[in-house]
């Protein structure tokens, strides 16, 4: 197979897992009474796996971490203009850990985690808007490869 073709479908499988991420927010946004805790781990993992399908598509390793400050860097230096949103999702990192067993700090309000009355919330605006530029900066290149990137299909509309 060719490299492009490798190289397309795990950057295109990084970005599902992304995906998958995001749809679990709205769902968790959508429960009644919301699990905060759960939906801002949610966002962690789609800002966390759109750096790492940016970073694969570009051919660049990656360790494994979940520190989004770690793999933005990263980014930035394939991108200097992912400077915004990498610094709005550097927030995240904690969520990946925080909340995450029995007897760990104060909770999350529905708002911060992208309750209803926030219209999104910070959390699942960050990793929306991490997910959605990584897969715009990309846009022409995923068509060459015949990878879909669109709006829709990263649940980003």
């Amino acid at each position: 197979m060719p490299r492009d073709s490798v190289r397309a479908q795990e950057a295109q499988a990084w970005l599902g897992r992304a995906r998958a991420h995001l749809r679990a927010i709205e769902v968790d946004l959508a429960a009644e009474p919301p699990p905060p805790e759960d939906a801002s781990f949610h966002c962690q993992q789609a800002a966390e796996k759109a750096l790492k399908g940016f970073l694969a598509w570009h051919d660049q390793p990656f360790r494994k971490t979940h520190s989004i400050e770690e793999l933005g860097e990263q980014c930035l230096a394939l991108d200097e203009r992912l400077r915004g949103e990498v610094d709005q999702a550097v927030p995240l990192t904690e969520f990946a850990w925080r909340f995450r067993y029995p007897g760990e700090p104060e909770a999350l309000t529905p708002e911060e985690a992208g309750g209803r009355s926030s219209s999104r919330g910070r959390c699942a605006t960050r990793s929306s808007r991490v997910s959605r530029t990584m897969r715009d900066r990309d846009r022409h290149a995923f068509r060459r490869s015949g990878i879909r990137a669109t709006t829709r299909g990263l649940g980003l509309h």
